[in-house]
């Protein structure tokens, strides 16, 4: 009988400025990351989707992203499809408990450097386990944009996380300072209870690390942009910078509200417009 061994993904990025001030990238991967063809936006800005070949993880997957960005340079790091991580609890008699798969993220930004890092969402089946840690280390005036969608189980198909669980850490740094530390674990009774997921499927998050404080406008702005949309939505400034959390039923409602919150931070920095990544689904209209 074919023994199935667990997968040990890496992706290394680096990005920097050419001579004409655009964005440039070098990098490679380990299956089953593979790089896609990156693009130049209008404002030089480099465009690059990491695509999982794999379809998917189960127990004892691990998948390590790093990227480095060189002063000046600006990225978006974005995924090709929805991320899946399987059931594993209760699914062997040797490993009953389950095994983790796990995702590290390290981003190092130099001075004046921005990274938007916009994956598409990950769908926990039942019964799976899924950690992220990511660890963002930033220069002076470097900027950070990160966002995480989860649905937790397959709800269309009537399934919820039963026994599975999520878990997130994200650490941020400014020149060897804590600016910002962010762990989070979904499962069990947190699933049902009032200030835990309180029976809904999906979870959101979005965290912008900025170089100051966040104007009050902004933030009202953002509130305003989840009119119509299901779910509780909040979003709240942070000493530098700002957050917004979403739950509720719809992954679709939380990608919507963060690209529109992607695209007031934009605006307020006086960046180019927000283009939609050419591998996001096309039939949707978020703006």
């Amino acid at each position: 009988m074919a023994i199935a061994y667990p997968w040990r993904g890496r992706a290394e990025l680096h990005f920097a400025l050419d001579a004409d001030g655009n964005t440039g990238f070098q990098g490679g991967s380990t299956a089953p990351l593979r790089l896609q063809r990156s693009f130049r936006r209008g404002d030089g800005r480099c465009e690059l989707p990491l695509l999982h070949t794999a379809g998917g993880l189960v127990g004892g997957d691990e998948l390590g992203v790093e990227a480095h960005l060189a002063a000046g340079s600006r990225a978006l790091v974005t995924s090709v499809a929805a991320q899946k991580v399987y059931g594993t609890r209760g699914r062997s008699r040797q490993q009953p408990q389950g095994l983790w798969a796990r995702q590290q993220l390290q981003f190092q930004l130099e001075a004046a450097a921005d990274l938007e890092w916009l994956p598409q969402e990950t769908v926990v089946f039942s019964g799976g386990l899924f950690e992220q840690h990511c660890r963002v280390q930033l220069g002076a005036d470097a900027h950070w944009l990160g966002a995480e969608v989860v649905r937790l189980g397959r709800t269309a198909s009537g399934e919820s996380l039963g026994c599975g669980q999520w878990r997130s850490q994200l650490e941020i740094q400014r020149q060897g300072r804590w600016e910002f530390v962010d762990r989070l674990e979904l499962g069990g009774d947190a699933l049902g209870a009032p200030h835990g997921m309180d029976g809904q499927p999906v979870f959101g998050s979005l965290v912008w690390a900025s170089p100051g404080a966040v104007a009050a406008e902004l933030l009202e702005l953002c509130r305003a942009d989840s009119a119509g949309l299901p779910g509780s939505l909040a979003c709240g400034a942070l000493e530098r910078g700002l957050i917004a959390r979403y739950r509720g039923p719809s992954s679709q409602a939380a990608r919507f509200w963060f690209t529109r919150i992607w695209a007031r931070i934009r605006q307020q920095r006086g960046l180019a417009a927000v283009e939609l990544p050419r591998v996001w689904p096309f039939q949707e209209a978020p703006l």
